[in-house]
């Protein structure tokens, strides 16, 4: 049903009267509570990192969510702050804060509880590796200026090093790898048959069985070869060719391959290339004629012999990671699922060094047992769970016959309501098969069956499933257990350190070189490297009443101040949402109620503001929770029928969420913003009923903003540079599907960008394109958008420069960006010139990474936080950087928990022509204008407000996400072009046309 926009509410509201008269019209709960942050590579593997300062969450007063899985669902410490009653939480002053709205990880407590933080290897001397101790690096680097090719594109080269800030010494999680001499030999293998090899598990077996044979032994590949278990394998010595391997097959609980009717597989390995590892050498040292070097694959081939050992010994999920019950006890999760340690593994080029990176991480396994048992479990876990996410893929044995299967997908169908012919007891049901089959007596017969067939259908009893032990979970986590699932993996500095330094070099083989390594002569130093830091000087920041006082933590407070621009709220309107819950209002003429809004009224006003009337009040209870609904549309319903019925149409809707519900958080934006064309502040009724002024004072940051204020800004010095020319900064991010969504769903691109000399205003585009497409389709257009929005907005000045800061891109795909986006935004520049004067901007991109495993340690308590994270502001441009190009690690934000994750900003194209001290300083100080906290955030702020207009379209396309399609009962999973293209209709018609009415799309609605 198309939902009508506010011009219409006079045609419609004799309709909603009525409708209002015949039931009573009340709100429901309110949504949204911890969420994942970005999966690295798998849905829900967590690095143990930092709850940082960057919030992505929703707008309930408290400001930044930690985390997101939608990517994939994300890292552990996302970009969200715990609530300050958490561990390392500033006073409870006026402080704002990116703690924004219920998707912050909080500590759960439990049985593993997070150890006291300190500086990693307290006390031990550390001396900057030799290799770049001797300032080599930058004699390399100040050679750069004369290499330029005349008529090429490269990707900038460095330009020189930072000097600015106090200069420090840092171990971060990299260890030297001795290369081999000696070439290596590259081969491709082909199993056949194909057919029964899509799994890892059986490709897997199949190597492990052809390691056994005789061929494998006679060709001396035993100990001198490493594999991926796929498709390549790397040797230390030629290869005879041809070569083949038949391996009968057997299953690991099998004695050995069948007498008659086996499997056999035939591995045939072909020889590919002679990788020189010398060119690696003389690419590490900077030579000139070795830029462009393909380095990949002498990466790839070092990655698969490291791997050699995990992966006999351990379980890879993802790339790269390895996972090991022997690491630390299984934490429970609750919900059928227990959490693992592992760690991480990846070759990484420095220079005049190989290095490996090695990291701590965590992620969710399945608990052996009875699947009927552990689907309930994981159902009754959180509201709106689905069975099918937890049981699609899991490898089980029936308990009837002992044979073993995965479980293919969840059906409707029930043990009593599918039937089909059998030769003894004609036609059954599966419950009286069983009963008259094996004598068994079904406990749960109206539980759904689940398929474990092939290309036909075999359906099954879960309770007569067992799932088999070392499974990992690879759906979609729910909010619950992805908060449990950050208690376990979010540990101090002092701790991860050492449990790489003891714990990762034993499980992965590095510490007592293997067979493998041995005869390829690779080998890795047991030392953490030490690399030159330095932290730079906070940025001063002004409001009208003066400048804030910044702490140690990159934080402030509003007591006493004024924001610099207030903004005006003339009409709003208070609704109240009732979903009865223990801390919702009684309703609009609730005396603490009104209380609440006079306290925070008042607090807009003493900060600037001008909301010069009361409100007007609404009150919509909500219908109960339905499982048959689990996005809950009949409530969404009732909060419409209920805003159609206020006028005037408000300015701001002011909304008392009964609960931290989700669904009704998702689905009352999408109905506010895509339809109704009004602005919303979202806030938890537990909350600010406490009427507490630093609760009143974050809301009122969001307020402001969303009414075209500005909260803070950079001091005269701080923004020179910004205000020495018209300059445009951007933000770009693109989200994609989560495990668990609907085949076809729609991948969100968000494109941001400033429009005033304060750089205070992100207005934003929002598209959907194609699933899971990183680069941004329609970029041209989104940026002519905001340039004519800065045009409109600086008396038809166009900006001079623009600087570009783009999220969400992995290594691999840099040039992507240099290919496909950057002529893109060149077009959109096109749009605004002629052949004779035409505009040509300077243009800078800067790819902002968090999906990485470096991780820095002070040396020196003097230059740590309290808990042995770096300071805020420290910066690192050498050591474990790259060799030619331009990048740099920042860490802006002060750590909250964990271990502190810095962000990778790397230049991909440079006109402004940067130098080091110019860009790592202007990256510190946009770090400080994130608009809804009074602190430095983990990420710059353009890109972090292109991440929550990402999360805000996430809202719209909620059914879809959820895996739901049509009716919003059936799963939306089932792949088939026809199935997909009925997604691609439906997310058109949730999506409307996205933010495009004017009360809305000129504003940062989605903050």
């Amino acid at each position: 049903m198309r939902i009508p926009s506010w011009h219409m509410w006079q045609l419609l509201s004799k309709l909603s009267h009525a409708a209002a008269a015949a039931h009573s019209i009340n709100v429901t709960r309110t949504g949204g509570n911890a969420e994942a942050a970005r999966a690295l590579l798998h849905p829900h593997t967590f690095s143990t990192t930092t709850m940082s300062n960057r919030g992505r969450g929703f707008d309930r007063g408290r400001g930044g969510r930690g985390g997101g899985g939608g990517r994939g669902g994300g890292s552990g410490g996302g970009r969200g702050s715990p609530d300050t009653r958490g561990r390392g939480g500033p006073p409870p002053s006026f402080r704002g804060s990116d703690r924004g709205g219920g998707r912050g990880f909080h500590d759960r407590g439990g049985p593993r509880g997070r150890a006291r933080g300190g500086v990693f290897m307290r006390g031990q001397r550390a001396e900057i590796d030799r290799r770049i101790a001797d300032d080599s690096d930058k004699a390399l680097v100040a050679s750069f200026a004369s290499r330029s090719s005349p008529g090429s594109d490269p990707m900038p080269s460095r330009p020189d090093f930072g000097t600015d800030g106090k200069e420090i010494k840092l171990r971060t999680n990299f260890f030297p790898v001795r290369v081999p001499k000696g070439p290596l030999y590259e081969y491709d293998v082909a199993i056949t048959p194909v057919a029964g090899t899509a799994a890892r598990r059986v490709k897997r077996r199949i190597y492990q069985l052809a390691e056994q044979t005789t061929t494998w032994q006679q060709a001396n590949m035993t100990g001198r070869v490493a594999h991926d278990s796929s498709a390549k394998l790397i040797s230390s010595l030629q290869l005879p060719q041809p070569l083949t391997i038949k391996v009968p097959y057997y299953d690991e609980d099998e004695s050995g391959p069948p007498q008659q009717g086996g499997k056999e597989y035939t591995l045939t390995i072909n020889f590919i290339q002679e990788i020189d590892t010398s060119n690696l050498m003389s690419y590490l040292a900077g030579q000139a004629q070795f830029r462009n070097y393909d380095v990949l694959p002498v990466i790839a081939a070092l990655n698969i012999i490291l791997a050699s050992a995990p992966g006999r010994t351990g379980i890879m999920v993802g790339r790269n990671r390895y996972f090991f019950r022997s690491a630390a006890d299984p934490f429970r999760l609750g919900g059928g699922l227990e959490a693992w340690k592992g760690f991480y593994s990846s070759v990484r080029p420095a220079y005049k060094q190989l290095m490996v990176n090695v990291n701590v991480c965590t992620t969710a396994f399945y608990i052996p047992g009875n699947l009927a048992r552990a689907m309930t479990e994981f159902r009754e876990s959180s509201f709106g769970a689905r069975m099918e996410v937890f049981c699609k893929g899991v490898r089980v044995k029936t308990t009837h016959l002992g044979y073993r299967k995965t479980v293919k997908k969840l059906v409707r169908h029930t043990s009593r309501t599918y039937t089909f012919d059998t030769p003894e007891y004609g036609r059954v049901n599966v419950e009286e098969y069983f009963k008259r089959k094996y004598n068994i007596r079904l406990k749960h017969p109206e539980m759904q069956l689940v398929d474990v067939g092939g290309q036909k259908a075999n359906y099954l009893p879960p309770e007569l499933c067992e799932i088999l032990p070392d499974q990992p979970f690879r759906g979609k986590l729910t909010d619950e257990h992805t908060a449990s699932m950050i208690t376990v993996a979010c540990q101090p500095p002092n701790v991860n350190g050492e449990a790489i330094v003891n714990q990762g070099l034993n499980h992965l083989g590095l510490k007592v070189a293997g067979p493998e390594l041995q005869s390829f002569g690779v080998s890795i130093g047991p030392d953490m490297a030490v690399v030159p830091g330095r932290i730079l000087p906070r940025p001063g920041i002004g409001y009208k009443s003066g400048p804030a006082s910044i702490d140690d933590k990159a934080s402030w407070n509003l007591r006493g101040v004024k924001f610099a621009l207030g903004s005006r709220l003339d009409r709003w309107t208070v609704l109240v949402i009732k979903d009865n819950t223990r801390d919702e209002f009684a309703g609009s003429s609730d005396p603490n109620l009104l209380q609440v809004v006079s306290g925070f009224r008042n607090m807009c006003n003493v900060s600037g503001m001008q909301v010069t009337a009361d409100p007007t009040y609404a009150t919509a209870q909500l219908p109960p929770k339905n499982p048959s609904d689990p996005i809950r549309r009949a409530a969404i319903e009732t909060i419409r029928n209920t805003l159609l019925n206020i006028k005037p149409k408000p300015t701001l809707l002011f909304v008392m969420l009964a609960s931290t519900d989700k669904a009704i958080y998702e689905g009352l934006k999408h109905l506010c913003d895509v339809f109704l064309d009004v602005a919303t502040v979202c806030v938890q009724s537990s909350k600010i009923r406490k009427s507490s002024p630093q609760y009143f004072a974050n809301v009122a940051l969001k307020v402001n903003m969303k009414m075209g204020g500005i909260n803070h800004k950079l001091d005269q010095n701080s923004g020179r540079w910004l205000n020495s020319a018209p300059t445009m900064i951007v933000g770009m991010d693109v989200t994609h599907p989560s495990p668990g969504s609907a085949v076809g769903t729609p991948s969100i691109a968000a494109v941001v960008a400033s429009i005033d000399s304060s750089f205070a205003q992100y207005p934003a585009s929002l598209e959907i394109q194609e699933s899971k497409k990183e680069m941004i389709t329609n970029l041209k257009n989104m940026i002519v958008d905001r340039l004519k929005l800065f045009q409109k907005k600086n008396s038809g000045k166009l900006p001079e420069r623009i600087l570009v800061y783009r999220d969400g891109v992995s290594e691999g795909q840099f040039n992507i960006v240099r290919v496909e986006e950057r002529p893109q935004i060149f077009e959109a520049f096109r749009a605004f010139g002629t052949p004779k004067a035409p505009y040509k901007p300077k243009l800078t991109i800067i790819i902002c990474g968090k999906r990485h495993h470096t991780r820095f340690y002070p040396t020196e308590e003097d230059n740590a936080a309290g808990d042995g994270n770096p300071r805020p502001g420290t910066v690192v441009d050498r050591g474990v950087t790259a060799v030619y190009d331009f990048d740099f690690f920042l860490q802006a934000h002060g750590g909250l928990q964990g271990t502190t994750r810095p962000t990778h900003y790397y230049v991909v194209h440079d006109e402004i022509g940067f130098r080091a001290n110019e860009i790592q300083g202007l990256t510190n100080s946009l770090s400080y204008m994130f608009s809804r906290a009074t602190k430095a955030v983990s990420l710059v702020s353009p890109a972090y407000y292109a991440d929550i207009a990402c999360e805000r379209g996430r809202c719209y396309l909620r059914k879809l996400f959820h895996g739901y399609v049509g009716d919003g009962t059936a799963s939306g999973t089932g792949s088939g072009s026809a199935a997909e293209q009925d997604v691609i209709q439906e997310a058109q018609r949730l999506w409307g046309g996205g933010v495009s009415k004017p009360g809305l799309k000129d504003t940062m609605f989605y903050l």
